[in-house]
């Protein structure tokens, strides 16, 4: 625990406590929806290439997750094509990806049991549910400033 933000300690340890539930709840909720194993990785690159309904590069979906592994989406992107719920195409040079129907039906079904067994258990608290809101904005700051910590570390 650091001496001069204790807080933040206690942020990083809910954090890590947190990212494992939600890990594992993405997880059970995939395979609720008929899609089992899947990593956690593959279920948010499947979740990802299905938003919006357009084609994504690879640079994008790394972009958009944060993520600077190519390899590590790149991997998830070709298993999800094996299993037939993902598509690539050609454009010029450059390859994008696409959800199937298959995919998309995954993924509604996905979004079914999470308003049933997740969804429902918020509206029991009206508070907490109005604070998650807050919490968003809360990680999308913070995460910027791990980026910045991070950038400052690797220059060490």
């Amino acid at each position: 625990m650091s001496a001069q933000s204790a807080q933040l300690s206690e942020f990083e340890f809910g954090l890590i406590v947190a990212g494992n539930a939600f890990h594992r709840w993405i997880l059970h909720c995939m395979s609720a929806a008929g899609l089992k194993d899947l990593t956690p990785l593959d279920v948010l690159v499947l979740h990802h290439v299905t938003h919006r309904a357009r084609d994504k590069r690879l640079s994008d979906i790394c972009f958009i997750m944060n993520v600077e592994d190519t390899h590590l989406i790149n991997y998830s992107l070709k298993k999800l094509q094996g299993l037939g719920v993902v598509e690539s195409r050609k454009l010029g040079k450059e390859v994008t990806y696409a959800c199937t129907e298959q995919g998309q039906a995954y993924v509604n079904r996905y979004r079914e049991v999470r308003e049933a067994c997740l969804i429902n258990a918020l509206k029991a608290d009206d508070s907490l549910n109005r604070d998650i809101g807050e919490l968003a904005r809360l990680l999308r700051v913070l995460s910027g400033v791990y980026d910045q910590a991070a950038r400052a570390a690797a220059s060490l």
